[in-house]
């Protein structure tokens, strides 16, 4: 695979909306899940998440087509508008037939369906909005920002639970480096806090039930870990060329180098706790990006705060480094805000990104006990380190893994 430029970042997240307002409070390490009030979800084991409370104030999108689509599309569209703004480009000067779209996602626009269902069950067919089919499906988002924009490349939705975004952004780097097209808008979309959607993450087993204190609830790599947090929110990048960045002077904010993705092939849910796969996965990647374990600068990790994951990506991590794993600063910053199971990877990246523009490391907020002395945490507060190159870390259910390589240009 040959190297990537990043070129405009969009995000929409709890913490902020563009990625000015996202950065100012992701390093600052104020915690912004709280309980779900968009709901009555009392009932529920858990019943907190990070949300976003003021998506209308950054839409230009008319009440027309809103009504045809779910909350998940609409911050895609909201996401690929302030990626492209970033980008400085004119999406209407490109080519629709060399533009590509790649998304991921873990479940779905849960919202409009729930909601259409109920009609249904109520007042019968009649009773169901047209547009049911094709606002709730995975691949909506995708459906929606073609159709807005007017693209027509070759493009592509993943559905690999909270990998999703991570492969997604690997799968646009491998077909920018087959030149099959000139740019791709990659990256993820989730919106978890619905009644069903809440429901079934419950039903998982996997969240932190901490809902008298849901700041503090989310604490991965912690020994008072509870599970994770759920968040809504999107991650749009733009994907060229480092050749056709540079010919039309592009600020380029970053250069993906390496991907790797493995499975691990042992339960439906829970991973390899020995981590070989994963390491396999990092393996991967760095030999791609052509980069040593010990030129990575800092590692953005997938932290689910569940015993099972976190110690096998400690143990994924010791394979790979080993003694040098102590020198690298590691971190987890979406326990301030959630994790937007399929489109973390891609929020992430977008922190390691800015973390590596600013010389600022984000912190992992509740990490007050580590489980692991051996790990160079940056826990708590936020410290300086110039970044070189970073690793990304994603993972999904089932033992899907991902790894991605990024560097400064």
């Amino acid at each position: 695979m040959s190297k990537i430029a990043i070129t405009g970042i969009g995000v929409v997240a709890p913490s902020g909306i563009d990625k000015r307002q996202f950065w100012a409070n992701v390093k600052s390490g104020r915690s912004f899940i709280k309980e779900i009030t968009r709901f009555d979800a009392s009932k529920y084991p858990a019943h907190i998440a990070g949300q976003i409370d003021d998506l209308d104030k950054y839409s230009h999108l008319n009440e027309r087509l809103l009504k045809k689509m779910d909350a998940f599309s609409h911050m895609a569209l909201i996401a690929s508008e302030l990626a492209l703004k970033d980008s400085g480009l004119d999406i209407k000067q490109e080519d629709p037939n060399l533009v590509g779209i790649f998304l991921g996602n873990a479940i779905g626009g849960w919202l409009y369906a729930e909601t259409e269902l109920r009609d249904l069950y109520i007042e019968g067919r009649e009773g169901v909005s047209p547009y049911m089919a094709s606002a709730w499906f995975p691949a909506a988002p995708q459906g929606q920002v073609s159709i807005y924009y007017g693209i027509k490349g070759f493009s592509k939705t993943v559905v690999s639970d909270r990998a999703s975004s991570l492969m997604a952004i690997g799968y646009a780097c491998k077909t920018l480096s087959q030149n099959k097209l000139n740019m791709i808008l990659a990256g993820g979309m989730e919106a978890p806090v619905t009644p069903y959607a809440l429901l079934c993450c419950n039903t998982y087993g996997g969240l932190s039930e901490n809902n008298a204190h849901p700041e503090q609830a989310y604490r991965p790599f912690d020994k008072k870990r509870s599970g994770f947090v759920i968040a809504e929110g999107a991650g749009i990048m733009v994907l060229e060329s480092v050749e056709r960045a540079k010919s039309r002077n592009a600020n380029i904010a970053a250069i993906i180098s390496g991907f790797g993705t493995t499975c691990d092939g042992v339960d439906r849910i829970n991973p390899d706790v020995s981590g070989k796969e994963l390491a396999r996965a990092i393996d991967m990647a760095l030999l791609e990006a052509k980069t040593r374990p010990e030129e990575i600068d800092f590692i953005s990790l997938d932290g689910l705060a569940l015993d099972i994951w976190d110690t096998g990506e400690i143990n994924a991590l010791r394979k790979v480094f080993g003694a040098n794993l102590k020198r690298i600063p590691v971190s987890c910053p979406k326990s301030a805000f959630g994790n937007l199971l399929g489109a973390s990877g891609v929020i992430d990246l977008i922190i390691s990104i800015l973390a590596m523009e600013h010389n600022l490391i984000p912190p992992t907020t509740n990490l007050e006990e580590p489980v692991d002395n051996g790990l160079n945490f940056v826990s708590m507060v936020a410290r300086e380190h110039k970044i070189n190159k970073a690793l990304i870390i994603s993972r999904g259910r089932g033992g899907i893994n991902s790894a991605l390589v990024v560097e400064r240009i």
